[in-house]
């Protein structure tokens, strides 16, 4: 997780991110500091849930808006190797950081570096697990296909590292393509979280809930107006002990009904936290500030 040295709306995002909003009801100093605030809040949740949690601090320079969100320019993976991606706002691309992969090395086997970001000057882009949902286990990458999201940087994923493709479109309520496949959508060890009504193609729908049924997963299905209060922006993580938690936001949280939350607690823990000011300005929750880590420890 990377704690914010700058945060605020970023007009490069907003124009394909429909979650942000322009609020001036706060200043910039107060909208940088309620971000900051609600990162610690957030993060000691997280370890007093026996999390194992990194924190890297943001640089003060070059300002990096959105560099809470570091989902989006880096995946590791189980066999050591690093995957970096090129991003759709060329302000985002200054949160790649290679000081940030030489600290993780301290502790974790880094194998080969995948680097994607070069697609940027055709024009193509593929942000990391905000494009991307892995059910790593069964090797499938969900993909719904937006400007951030391109289907030919996808096959290239995937063929580079071996997992089948099931991409889609989703739209919101107003028929805008949603920008990121982590809004609508969430999957667990044991179940996925998915706003199936974005996805208006029937071919599509049933080809989701097809290979949800294949991969054993119970089917927790969120409205749009839970989507826009980040109901499918959440990730299921595993304490040191080994219990797992799916992680969201309170407005996420508080957005759910009571058989959907017992749903969920059949597999997992719920673990929630207040964000309210980085969902607004920056249009991303809870999942988008974690980037997990499964490399091989030393």
């Amino acid at each position: 997780m990377i704690r914010p040295a700058h945060f605020g709306y970023n007009e490069e995002t907003a124009l394909n991110n429909a979650f942000q909003v322009m609020d001036k009801s706060l200043g910039l100093r107060e909208v940088r500091q309620g971000a900051i605030r609600e990162f610690d809040a957030f993060v000691e949740k997280l370890r007093s849930a026996g999390v194992d949690v990194i924190v890297v601090e943001d640089t003060d320079t070059p300002v990096k808006l959105d560099a809470v969100f570091p989902n989006n320019w880096v995946t590791f993976h189980e066999d050591g190797r690093v995957v970096t991606y090129p991003m759709n706002a060329p302000t985002r691309r200054l949160e790649r950081r290679e000081d940030v992969l030489e600290l993780l090395g301290e502790r974790f086997q880094l194998g080969d570096h995948l680097r994607l970001e070069h697609y940027e000057e055709m024009g193509m882009y593929l942000e990391g697990t905000g494009s991307l949902i892995l059910d790593r286990p069964n090797r499938i990458a969900y993909a719904c296909l937006s400007p951030r999201t391109d289907e030919h940087l996808l096959d290239d994923f995937c063929d580079r590292l071996g997992y089948e493709k099931v991409a889609f479109i989703a739209v919101d309520a107003n028929g805008q393509e949603i920008y990121h496949t982590n809004v609508m959508m969430a999957l667990g060890e044991s179940f996925v979280v998915v706003c199936l009504e974005s996805v208006r193609a029937e071919g599509e729908r049933n080809r989701l809930l097809k290979k949800f049924a294949e991969t054993d997963k119970e089917v927790i299905e969120i409205s749009l107006d839970q989507m826009m209060a980040f109901a499918g922006n959440m990730l299921q993580v595993r304490s040191q002990d080994g219990t797992p938690y799916l992680v969201m936001s309170e407005q996420a949280y508080k957005s759910l009904r009571p058989e959907q939350l017992e749903q969920i607690e059949k597999h997992s823990k719920i673990l929630y936290s207040p964000l309210y000011v980085i969902e607004k300005y920056g249009g991303g929750s809870a999942r988008c500030m974690m980037a997990e880590i499964f490399l091989p420890e030393k």
